[in-house]
Order: structure tokens, then C-alpha cells, then sequence
């Protein structure tokens, strides 16, 4: 069993247990004031099928479901009178809207995993309690009318809505992967200032409008979102170009013959993984992956290939060659100018590097060490592993970071990164 498994157990089996007693008590005492509750499920439905698939460990984007569902549990009025719905039956109508627009992406065996949907139902049901009760009350009109200071009520609660469900996000993340919580939160939230504020703005409005003018407001206020969604599918279009286009410049140097099979991605991978266990986290993670793909994009520039492509075992002076000229490499594709600098100062003294470069090198030498080539020193088979390892600590004086080492040996201990398969130490 994984150890953040009890965690995810428990998001999911509390998100099921709301969503089961919000259903039972929906179908026993029926559905009030039916006609929002289509409306709001049917946009919340549509929402899901308008998602589109994200790349493997990002999120799964579907901003209108999400306005949809924040709107119906922040809707205090219909077209100026109140409403009667109560928290359980929101949950419901969420919880039933999401799994219906979320089957036919199932179906084709791309859709959201359980801890969206259960993500889903426990956000709405925070916000459905922070507000309805309160304003079932009447203490929201008696005490803040229905002006400024009511829209400003519901910001708040959209605010911290938001900062749950990155909470949440975070918790779950934390629990899969092992990553220290506190980068994982940070990238929760630097999300929110993105397609999250989007989403929290629309949703407020999107309550008042249904308040002030009926459900005729929804599909109205739906189209902002719409566009913006479009224009955020084409941006994502276009890093996913980027990312396929430094993928196959990596793979150059397999092509050539200079780097063994899989080098590239193996060193991304747990370079990546290392990055995140040691704090780094958006833009920072991004370019790290990107300048550990393309590290060894220098040695195309070589009259001789390396011997196994294990530029570890080169002398300070070759590493140094062969880093500047990746640099150089990498600064006339177009690729931003800091995964140059990473590429450039890989070969660098630790003491003068900047944390990401410390990163690649170090996860560089420890696949070029662990492949057990002639002449690595380290043996081959099983123990390679170990002996790349201690190879690592004893380079400590100069060559390599010990914090970065002992990170590299950490998260190899929980099984390396999705994707790579690494020889694990005893």
C-alpha cells in the first residue's frame, strides 16, 4: 500500500458519503423548486463534456462546470424570489450533473480519475454550507441587504471556497506522490490567479444574475467563460507544441547514437521529481524539465561521440565543452533563454550553479553511473544502483550538492518518478 493511500481513501469515502446522503435525501423528500435544478445540472453536465483532456499529471480543466456549481450553491433568490433549495439537494444535483457529463469521457477512456468528482462534491458542499444556512436564516438581508456588501459576502465565500479546494488538490497530490505539501499548495494557488479567478468571478455573477433576472441569465453570463475556455484550449495547444517539439529535439541524441535509449527522459523525469522535493514548483519545474531533456543536446556538436554517451565519467574540462555548446544549441531553437543557462551550467562547480542545474547534473550522473558501463566503477546489475549512489556522495567535495544527493536517493527510495523504472536502493 502506498503511503498517502488512507489519505485518498478518506477524501473519497467522505465525498461519497456526502454524495450518497445528499441523493437519498433528494429522492426522499424531492427535488424543490425543480426548474433551477435542471438548469444548473444541465450546466454543470454541459461543462463536463466541454472539458478537454490535459497532459499526463496536469489538471483536468472544465471551468464552466465548476462556475455552474459554485452559482447554484451561492443562489440565494430566482428572479427576485427566494429559493428553497437546501445544501443536500445541491450536492445532488452537482454529484449527478458531474457524472453524467463526465460517462461519456469515460467511455472513451480519457475522462477525469475519482478524486476530481470527489474534489467536486466536497468544494460545492463547503460552499453550499458556509452560505445557505446563513442565508435561509435571514441574517444575510437583515444585516447586509442585498447591495455591495452582499456581493462582497459572496466573494469571500468563493475566496475561500477556492483556497479549499486547493487545499484539497494539494492534500491529494501530496498523498499520491510524496511531494513536500507546501510547493504543491503553492502551485494550487498560483493556479487560482489564472482560469480560477475566471471561474470564482463568473460564478458570482452568474448567482446574481439568476437573482436579479431569472434563469434566462444563465447561458448569457456561460459565454464569457466559453470564449475564455476556447482561448485557454488554443494556449494549452501550443505548450503542448512546445513540449513535443523539445521531446523530439531530446531525442536527437538517441537518434545520433551519443545517448543510450531513454537517457533523456529518465533524466527529466527524476529531475523533475527531485525539483519538486526540494521546493520548486510552476515556471521553475517547467524550464527544469525542459533544460534536463535537452542536457545532452551538445554532444551532436562532437567530432567523437562519447563512449555510451555517459558524459559523467569525462573530465571537468570536456563536461564544460560539451555543456557550453549545448547552450548554444539550445539558445538557437527558440527554447526560452533559461533552459539555455541550466543546459550551459550543468558542468559547472556546485557552489557557483544555480539549484537547477545542481539537479541536472547530478540526476545525469547517476543514470550515466547506475547503466553500469565499462569503466564506470560502480559494478553492474542490482547493486549499480548503490554503488551510482555512493559515487554521488563521495563527488560531494565538488561535483555535486549533498542536499540534492540525498534528495535524488529519497525519492528513488519511493520508487523514482511516473514513468521511469529505476534501480532502487537497498
Amino acid at each position: 500500500m502506498r503511503p498517502g493511500a488512507p489519505t485518498v481513501g478518506a477524501v473519497r469515502a467522505a465525498a461519497l458519503l456526502l454524495a450518497l446522503a445528499a441523493l437519498g435525501s433528494t429522492l426522499w423528500y424531492g427535488v424543490d423548486q425543480p426548474g433551477e435544478a435542471l438548469a444548473f445540472g444541465t450546466l454543470v453536465a454541459l461543462g463536463e463534456l466541454a472539458r478537454w483532456g490535459a497532459a499526463p499529471g496536469e489538471r483536468e480543466p472544465a471551468p464552466l462546470a465548476a462556475a455552474g456549481a459554485l452559482a447554484y450553491a451561492l443562489l440565494g433568490e430566482s428572479a427576485g424570489s427566494a429559493t428553497t433549495h437546501g445544501v443536500l439537494q445541491i450536492v445532488a444535483v452537482v454529484a449527478a450533473a458531474s457524472l453524467a457529463g463526465i460517462v461519456p469521457h469515460l467511455a472513451r477512456g480519457r475522462g477525469p480519475g475519482p478524486d476530481h468528482l470527489a474534489r467536486r462534491v466536497l468544494t460545492v458542499g463547503f460552499a453550499a454550507v458556509c452560505f445557505q444556512p446563513l442565508y435561509n436564516s435571514g441574517a444575510v438581508v437583515r444585516h447586509l441587504g442585498d447591495g455591495p456588501l452582499y456581493v462582497l459576502l459572496l466573494g469571500l465565500l468563493l475566496v475561500l471556497t477556492a483556497l479549499w479546494d486547493a487545499v484539497l488538490a494539494a492534500l491529494l497530490l501530496r498523498a499520491r506522490t510524496g511531494y513536500p505539501y507546501g510547493p504543491l499548495l503553492r502551485d494550487e494557488l498560483r493556479a487560482l490567479l489564472g482560469i480560477g479567478s475566471a471561474v470564482c468571478a463568473t460564478g458570482t455573477v452568474m448567482a446574481l444574475g439568476v437573482a436579479a433576472a431569472g434563469l434566462w441569465a444563465l447561458p448569457v453570463l456561460a459565454v464569457p467563460l466559453l470564449l475564455t475556455q476556447v482561448s485557454y484550449r488554443r494556449y494549452e495547444a501550443v505548450r503542448t507544441v512546445n513540449r513535443q517539439t523539445i521531446a523530439s529535439l531530446a531525442r536527437a541524441t538517441e537518434v545520433a547514437g551519443c545517448t543510450p535509449p531513454g537517457h533523456a527522459h529518465r533524466v527529466a523525469a527524476l529531475s523533475a521529481a527531485v525539483g519538486r522535493e526540494l521546493g520548486l514548483s510552476g515556471t521553475e519545474l517547467t524550464v527544469l524539465e525542459h533544460a534536463a531533456l535537452m542536457h545532452d543536446i551538445g554532444q551532436l556538436s562532437l567530432v567523437d561521440p562519447v563512449e555510451g554517451g555517459a558524459t559523467a565519467l569525462l573530465p571537468a574540462e570536456e563536461q564544460r565543452r560539451i555543456a557550453l555548446l549545448g547552450g548554444e544549441v539550445v539558445r538557437r531553437t527558440g527554447v526560452p533563454a533559461a533552459v539555455a543557462v541550466i543546459v550551459e551550467r550543468q558542468a559547472d562547480p556546485y557552489r557557483e550553479q544555480p539549484l537547477p542545474a545542481r539537479i541536472v547534473r547530478t540526476v545525469n550522473a547517476y543514470d550515466d553511473l547506475a547503466s553500469a558501463g565499462p569503466g564506470t566503477g560502480v559494478g553492474g546489475g542490482p547493486g549499480a544502483a548503490l554503488g551510482a549512489l555512493e559515487r554521488l556522495r563521495l563527488g560531494t567535495a565538488r561535483d555535486h550538492h549533498p542536499d540534492v544527493v540525498e534528495c535524488l536517493a529519497r525519492v528513488l527510495a519511493r520508487g523514482g518518478a511516473a514513468g521511469v523504472t529505476p534501480a532502487v536502493p537497498g
